[in-house]
């Protein structure tokens, strides 16, 4: 349920969805620095009390946050480097060749070589003994990053892991050589001789990553501000949980899957959905008590207060395919262990689980029985509400209380966007549902989404703003130009807060 036990938090709740890729910030996406900073007092002002964000992972190819290297490594596009020029690891003479970025959009390309140069830059300073300036002369920071890596169990497998994709210039672990492939003990240990310095530098920007994430967590909760997080339920194929838990995945003896993760043809597919993620062996999960699952949950709520679980319906029942398969349509239905899974992750953490449960698409009985069993909160779409003419459970005279309003997610066109591009039948439905002439249809949409039963509130920040499909953050299906939008530190004004501020008032938020 919403209330998160472990700590009293208000039981209603309005905030604002925006990835800190998002933010402003003057090297070319959104990060953890200033801009990070004056969203959350943003928020503060607007007398919103809670902040939703993607998966936060470091991504692969594609720049999804839905398909990460890791299911517990940060983003290290997000580290601030402003940070970095405080510890002395960074000068301005280092930013002489910077791009010229654009403000609204991230060019990932660009960006990637940029930073990444800064950060290995930032990493040869911090490990030359001759360089007394910077953070390694710091004591109390030195002992952070070795305790650091000492309780980040999950840190040598993904460091190795980064390092192995280095050494083999991006090639995907299942294509290495069986001595890192599938290394024998023995065999780890020569690889992590090998590329010790390597490794060395995955594991320092994942501790500047966690020491920036945590002091802005820090500084949301301080302003009673809590944070959704997000966690896909399958992981990526190439990441170093599948490499480093091979047993755990339905993997042959060359690491390729037996079997990959979809869903079935339905009214929006003729041949369903073929996603490709490697299916769990729910077997051996279960005879080790869902520990590699239990540890994942407990560190993303160390990085944020509550949890949305993407694809919840997976924890049920999943749609299996076999490898090899084009499409979706020759897979079958198999069962996830559901209520065992969620009763021991329950008595693991010792306190009601304040997860989110994505259950959009085609969700049946045992589904709606294992989120209620838990008293998970469901999502309600107010987009959902209307493409269908008909009743339906998204208009919102049927929330229950305990669900997540959204005006539309990462998913949806911005609701300007869609509006515009609705069926006739579609807006007059809403026009005559809130009984306006919708000019301003965002705001139509927030004051319906907060006024609405739900304990929870959430607005994509590019329906905050009014902004068009332009500014949509991802469209599935579509393999380029997603997750690049971004907004300004001029576009948070008094004005905005003002108005946001008196909306959570006058609906109680």
């Amino acid at each position: 349920m919403l209330e998160n036990n472990h700590e009293k938090k208000p039981k209603k709740y309005a905030g604002i969805l925006a990835h800190p890729t998002s933010f402003p910030s003057p090297y070319g996406i959104g990060d953890l620095g200033k801009g990070a900073y004056r969203f959350i007092d943003f928020l503060a002002n607007s007398g919103l009390n809670l902040w939703q964000v993607l998966p936060l992972g470091h991504t692969g190819f594609g720049d999804s946050p839905y398909q990460p290297f890791s299911a517990f490594a940060g983003q290290p596009l997000i580290i601030d480097l402003d940070a970095l020029k405080e510890y002395k690891l960074l000068s301005e003479d280092d930013f002489t060749d910077m791009p010229e970025w654009d403000p609204v959009h991230i060019d990932y390309g660009t960006l990637i070589t940029f930073k990444t140069k800064l950060l290995k830059l930032a990493y040869e300073r911090f490990t030359d003994p001759d360089y007394e300036d910077g953070l390694s002369t710091d004591e109390e920071q030195m002992a952070a990053f070795a305790s650091f890596k000492k309780d980040s169990s999950w840190l040598a497998d993904y460091s190795l892991f980064m390092a192995g994709k280095d050494f083999h210039e991006g090639m995907p672990w299942y294509m290495w050589e069986d001595s890192l492939k599938a290394p024998t003990k023995r065999q780890r240990t020569t690889w992590e001789k090998k590329l010790a310095n390597e490794i060395g530098y995955y594991d320092f920007i994942q501790f500047l990553f966690h020491t920036q994430w945590m002091a802005i967590k820090e500084y949301a909760n301080e302003k009673n501000i809590s944070i959704v997080g997000d966690a896909p339920i399958f992981l990526a194929w190439d990441s170093a949980d599948v490499w480093s838990h091979q047993e755990l995945f339905m993997l042959d003896s060359k690491g390729y899957p037996t079997e990959v993760a979809g869903v079935p043809p339905d009214y929006f597919s003729e041949t369903g959905q073929l996603w490709g993620n490697p299916l769990y062996n729910w077997s051996k999960h279960t005879a080790t008590g869902y520990e590699w699952w239990i540890e994942r949950i407990k560190y993303q709520f160390t990085l944020t207060d509550f949890l949305r679980i993407d694809h919840f319906r997976g924890f049920d029942r999943y749609w299996a395919v076999p490898y090899g398969e084009e499409t979706a349509i020759n897979g079958e239905w198999k069962p996830a262990p559901g209520i065992n899974f969620f009763t021991q992750l329950q008595a693991n953490l010792g306190y009601d689980l304040p997860i989110i449960a994505e259950d959009l698409g085609e969700i049946d009985d045992s589904v709606i029985e294992l989120r209620d069993k838990f008293n998970l909160p469901g999502m309600k779409i107010l987009q959902f509400a209307f493409e269908n003419p008909e009743e339906n459970d998204f208009l919102p005279h049927n929330y229950t209380r305990n669900c997540v309003c959204y005006t539309g997610t990462h998913d949806n066109d911005t609701t300007l966007g869609w509006y515009q591009k609705a069926y006739e039948a579609s807006k007059d439905k809403l026009r005559r549902y809130f009984s306006t002439d919708a000019s301003d249809i965002c705001w139509v949409m927030i004051r319906a989404c907060f006024s609405s039963v739900a304990n929870m509130a959430v607005v994509p920040m590019q329906d905050v703003l009014k902004l068009d499909s332009w500014a949509r953050l991802n469209t599935p299906g579509v393999g380029e130009g997603n997750w690049a939008w971004r907004f300004e530190d001029k576009d948070m004004d008094t004005k905005l807060e003002e108005r946001l501020f008196e909306t959570a008032k006058l609906y109680g938020r």
